[in-house]
């Protein structure tokens, strides 16, 4: 399989030091990958990750085709645009950082488009750096979709992406991402439903092997209550569902959203496709962010991330947890591998 590559996201976050901390604690699983950013920034990081001890060293290479010849124990790293000689302060919003963050990004995007690489994972950037540096994306998923549009010469309305959250006891996919809650139930419709449940069911059944068993969450508390909390459900996602199941789709509920994670969690149904952002979330971080990750669905490439920011707090001291982004990375490879 072709290498994938881990994007070196805000070099001020804890970014840097989980990949290094993930080269150092998994080298059968980071073998062949590599990671796109700055040199001095990666080292830096794995220097934070080292605790005192030799940090692993950063090998430069030119091309992917250089990756496969880096030792064992040794991070490859392809640098993006210009090195930097001063390196942005650990902690602190900068728009150096974001823009590093975002070039690294675009690069493994338009590689992953060009079938170069098998996928990406994105370490996390900072939305306040991204729009400091002038990007005109508010974050991954934005600026993902937009390079996925202009590689397909299709407007970005035309390429819908969908956000899941996957950790190994659950995962659940939503309709809206990152609007006010008001702006998110307008996001209830028809149309969105029905593009939510089309776009998990094409993303799952690879990996599965089938056709993923997707259960729904109503909207409102008890899934409206036929009617008495709210007709959504009867006015807007059953009808959907109807549509999506014509179409062949393995759908389950609405069910109550204070019950429907329960019994995905136990086995009954692969996904649970969310209404809204924390309506998701919150029962798949609850769980442990530690293993989290977060999935873009509906991309003609495969991303994940880790389900945690930057943490500009903890930054440099060597106490992040790589945990969510080496599940990312086995997530990667598995989706990659099932494509």
């Amino acid at each position: 399989m072709k290498p994938v590559a881990i994007t070196i996201g805000d070099p001020a976050g804890i970014g840097p030091e989980i990949i290094a901390k993930a080269y150092a604690d998994a080298p059968d699983l980071t073998r062949g990958v590599f990671v796109v950013g700055d040199l001095a920034c990666l080292r830096r990081g794995a220097q934070a990750a080292a605790g005192g001890q030799p940090p692993l060293p950063v090998a430069l290479v030119e091309s992917i085709a250089d990756v496969a010849g880096v030792p064992p124990r040794c991070i490859p790293l392809l640098q993006v645009g210009a090195p930097f000689t001063d390196l942005p302060a650990v902690g602190q919003v900068s728009a150096a950082a974001g823009r590093l963050a975002a070039d690294a990004v675009t690069w493994a995007a338009r590689a992953a488009l060009r079938g170069e690489i098998a996928g990406l994972v994105t370490a996390p950037l900072h939305k306040e750096a991204l729009a400091a540096a002038g990007v005109p994306f508010p974050g991954h998923t934005e600026l993902l979709q937009a390079e996925a549009a202009r590689h397909a010469d299709v407007a970005v309305g035309d390429m819908p992406v969908r956000m899941m959250l996957a950790n190994e006891e659950l995962r659940t996919v939503l309709v809206s991402i990152h609007v006010a809650l008001r702006h998110a139930l307008d996001a209830v419709t028809h149309g969105n439903v029905l593009q939510t449940l089309r776009i998990t069911d094409r993303a799952l059944a690879p990996v599965l092997g089938r056709r993923p068993r997707i259960a729904v969450a109503g909207l409102n508390p008890h899934a409206g209550e036929g009617g008495l909390f709210g007709r959504e459900e009867i006015d807007v996602i059953v009808p959907a569902m109807q549509d999506a199941e014509r179409e062949g789709l393995d759908l389950h509920g609405p069910f109550a959203p204070d019950t429907v994670f329960m019994r995905a969690r136990r086995g009954e149904f692969d996904v649970v496709v969310a209404m809204y952002h924390d309506q998701g979330l919150i029962p798949v971080k609850y769980l442990g962010v530690e293993q989290g990750v977060n999935v873009t669905l509906g991309l003609p490439l495969v991303r994940t991330s880790p389900d945690h920011g930057t943490a500009f707090d903890i930054a440099g001291t060597g106490r992040a947890d790589a945990g969510s982004l080496a599940a990312a990375l086995r997530m990667a490879l598995t989706l990659a591998g099932a494509g």
